[in-house]
């Protein structure tokens, strides 16, 4: 059998109509940029995440890149963040003029580590201290806000999420999106909540922060050819609001289905020689990746291939260790937990349109695996 390891036109074989209605109401309307279709999707999206502003943008990397200027980010500022991360999220750090510096993570979350983020930030003169922290909600798993939210305080840190891979995720019975100074959200195509092309958002309470991301996003502009500050263009366009608009509306009975497939492989895989992921107490994972573990990754990963099963690794180098960031931290420094991360983490199929029958198929043959 062959599994592969996302399908996106499963979904729109499930959804197509409502999808070419949308897009046929754009194209009839002739109205591409900045337009109904994306108010009226930053309101919905606001009211999904429980907060007052969504400004949508042209990418989640843009919405993390804006959303640091907005917070009061300043060229030579440190920003703290995750070191096993996809790569955009320092990327945006980078955009923003800031430092990027790496705190490493919990084990069994994956997430930023409350503790070690509380003693670097104790560890740093006044002179040295970051601007802002950038938690990763990575894979679907919330950070530990509160204690996150906690130790920033303390020290006068903003907090800017990365909620790329959060879509429908919960802590403590609350979605994400209003919790810190700002939120930051990727619509790529593969996520929980996709579009058909680059997308992106930002989610606040802050009508300040919401507003001056609203000005950068357009050029920087208070009114047409009026520019008040330095700006870009990153603008989430018509067609993709339209797509995401109807896609909204499945949001929370894809994350359920998914929540279901990956307690299904929980079971099947409770006797297979592989950690299987964790879900705190507070918590609401919403499963953009079920992500196990194994000592022997590649072994596996290629024992999976041969039986037709589609995997992904996320992410394989902490970040640091990529060609063009080696010059943030020192050769010897090592972060353990996001190094034997990137060593052992393995994407198996998961998504709401991956059959039983199929994800039988691939447990089976994870437990049959002897590396």
């Amino acid at each position: 059998m062959e599994v592969p390891f996302l399908d996106l036109a499963r979904q729109y074989r499930r959804i197509g109509p409502e999808i070419d209605a949308a897009l046929h109401g754009v194209l009839e309307r002739g109205s591409y940029i900045l337009g109904n279709e994306v108010a009226a999707f930053e309101r919905a999206f606001a009211s999904y995440s429980g907060a007052r502003h969504a400004v949508g943008v042209g990418s989640g990397t843009d919405a993390i890149h804006l959303a640091l200027r907005a917070c009061g980010v300043r060229p030579g500022d440190r920003v703290i963040t995750a070191p096993n991360t996809a790569t955009p999220t320092v990327c945006a750090i980078v955009q923003a003029g800031a430092v990027p510096v790496f705190v490493d993570i919990d084990r069994t979350t994956f997430t930023l580590d409350p503790g070690q983020l509380r003693a670097h930030l104790a560890a740093q003169p006044p002179s040295l201290r970051p601007r802002a922290v950038v938690p990763v909600h990575l894979y679907g798993h919330p950070a530990d806000m509160p204690e996150i939210l906690k130790t920033a305080a303390e020290y006068d840190v903003k907090v800017i999420e990365d909620a790329a891979q959060a879509h429908g995720a919960e802590y403590g019975g609350r979605r994400l999106g209003a919790i810190a100074d700002a939120s930051c959200w990727s619509f790529y195509p593969t996520k929980n909540l996709g579009a058909y092309g680059d997308a992106g958002m930002v989610v606040t309470d802050d009508p300040d922060v919401a507003e001056r991301v609203r000005m950068l996003r357009n050029y920087g502009e208070e009114a047409k050819y009026v520019n008040r500050i330095e700006g870009v263009n990153s603008r989430l366009d018509e067609i993709q609001a339209a797509v995401l608009r109807v896609k909204l509306g499945h949001l929370d009975q894809w994350v359920t289905t998914r929540r279901r497939l990956a307690a299904l492989y929980d079971t099947l895989l409770v006797e297979a020689p592989v950690a299987r992921p964790t879900e705190t107490t507070l918590a609401r994972h919403c499963y953009h990746l079920y992500v196990i573990r194994s000592r022997h990754r590649d072994a596996l990963r290629q024992h999976l291939l041969e039986r037709g099963i589609g995997t992904a690794i996320h992410y394989p180098l902490p970040v640091y260790r990529q060609a063009a960031y080696r010059h943030l931290v020192p050769a010897d420094r090592e972060f353990p937990c996001a190094e034997s991360a990137c060593r052992e983490v393995l994407s198996l199929p998961l998504y709401p349109e991956l059959t039983e029958e199929e994800l039988r198929h691939v447990a089976a043959a994870v437990c049959a695996f002897r590396g």
